[in-house]
């Protein structure tokens, strides 16, 4: 594996300036993007086979989160990373806004339901984390309620850990520049037009305060057993690159087996 990725996890507890991380970045990856591609190839056909392992095994878990501003890429990334993965082992989630009812329940409520069984990943497209993001930035509840979340999320988290759930963090992190470019093609473009709502203006223009949310998160709920991973999503080769590196290491720690044949039964002979 061809791209060293304890550079883009960030430190527990301490205080996160995105300032300081290029989404430009393509360090750590000696080549260009066409040995990406050539890598994430391999890395796809590794993480399928990986994944049979974990869902043949059915001990362990993986929560794989993926947050982002608009645009940052959160689903061409699980089309691109999990394309050679069997559907059986993996269950996506998409987080949108809120039902009544959800809203009805405690805000972790709607997203603790989807967490993954033995032997499976969930992948979470956004996330619990939009309630200190989205609920935060248009003040939809008041500050003591979602600065209270912070530590609401962290142990929710430790509760999956502590049950056999690997959990990883990504977030997408994009240029104003390049998603300035990427709303430009949803418009232009009549097989991306759908994707194009009027309220992403809207939200652009909250970029600093949603910065501003975001390294609260990345600074108050990056924990050892629930790490974020900040990836430099401007290029989506190298996006794609680092979050499959990421996620093979991760199933490969575990030090899965396949089951052995039940005593008693015999290999067929004829």
């Amino acid at each position: 594996m061809n791209l060293d990725t304890a550079r883009f996890r960030t430190p527990s507890g301490a205080p996160i300036s995105l300032a300081e991380w290029n989404p430009q970045s393509t360090e750590g990856f000696r080549g260009n993007q066409e040995d990406a591609e050539h890598e994430l190839t391999g890395l796809n056909r590794e993480l399928g086979a990986l994944q049979q392992l974990l869902y043949a095994e059915g001990k362990r878990k993986l929560l794989v989160v993926l947050q982002g501003m608009d645009s940052s890429g959160k689903d061409s990334t699980i089309r691109r990373v999990f394309r050679a993965i069997n559907p059986l082992g993996v269950r996506a989630v998409n987080f949108v806004r809120p039902t009544e009812r959800e809203l009805a329940h405690d805000f972790l409520w709607r997203v603790h339901s989807h967490a993954p069984t033995a032997g499976e990943i969930a992948i979470w497209n956004r996330s619990h984390y939009e309630d200190v993001l989205v609920v935060r930035v248009h003040e939809l509840v008041p500050r003591t309620v979602w600065e209270a979340r912070y530590d609401h999320i962290n142990a929710f988290e430790k509760l999956l850990a502590d049950e056999g759930t690997a959990i990883v963090k990504f977030f997408l992190h994009i240029s104003r520049d390049e998603q300035k470019k990427r709303l430009q093609q949803r418009l232009h473009d009549p097989r991306k037009q759908w994707k194009f709502n009027h309220g992403d203006i809207e939200e652009r223009k909250r970029w600093e305060e949603y910065h501003e949310a975001y390294e609260a998160v990345l600074s108050r709920t990056s924990t050892p057993q629930a790490p974020w991973i900040i990836v430099p999503a401007d290029h989506k080769w190298f996006r794609n690159l680092v979050v499959a590196s990421v996620l093979v290491k991760t199933l490969q720690s575990f030090g899965m087996r396949y089951p052995r044949l039940d005593e008693g039964l015999h290999v067929v002979k004829k």
